[in-house]
């Protein structure tokens, strides 16, 4: 239903974070790389062409968009539909995910965050770019707007901290803002076992 839209709503603003957010990744040569819900594939343009490429997403339309985007810029990219809290892969098949603006969205970020986990081989990096409360922040107009948002587009409510202590094996290496006064996050994480 919104894939017509999304890179209308969300490109422009954040395009910059999201660059910065990929400028993050080095040592990318011969590395699978998984984009935990690519959408639109807005993050192509900006990937390091070093290495092989998984993008997955539960909205079809969405997936048509990212293939149209990885066509335009001769981008090989494997493209799966899955849905996030029950990825189709092995334990540790990948040495980086990347997961934008994905688990502020999903109806269980918790959940979202312990499959990229283990997905992720011990030793690998996950980055993550997207919108978090912070830990007993108050927000009131972000939690009202989350009533209806959540139904629609997003979750405006989801406090990072809590879910990452459900997922005892990623440590935090990086935590910045990138937008609106540190609502919207850039946060590298390692798995350590």
């Amino acid at each position: 239903m919104l894939a017509p839209f999304y890179d209308f709503m969300v490109s422009a603003a954040l395009d910059k974070a999201r660059k910065a957010s990929l400028n993050r990744l080095n040592n990318t040569a011969n590395k699978n790389i998984l984009i935990n819900g690519i959408g639109s594939g807005l993050d192509i343009p900006y990937l390091p062409r070093n290495a092989q490429y998984t993008g997955t997403d539960i909205t079809p339309g969405m997936l048509k968009l990212a293939q149209k985007r990885a066509l335009k810029h001769s981008f090989d990219i494997e493209l799966i539909c899955a849905d996030s809290h029950k990825l189709p892969f092995s334990d540790g098949q990948f040495d980086i995910i990347v997961m934008h603006l994905i688990l502020a969205v999903v109806p269980n970020p918790a959940l979202a965050l312990q499959e990229a986990s283990r997905v992720l081989k011990p030793g690998g990096h996950l980055y993550i770019f997207d919108k978090f409360l912070k830990p007993g922040e108050f927000a009131p107009i972000r939690k009202l707007f989350n009533l209806l948002l959540r139904h629609i587009a997003t979750r405006t409510d989801v406090v990072f901290e809590e879910t990452l202590a459900q997922s005892p094996s990623l440590k935090i290496i990086n935590n910045k803002s990138a937008l609106a006064n540190g609502w919207f996050r850039l946060i590298e994480l390692k798995k350590t076992q």
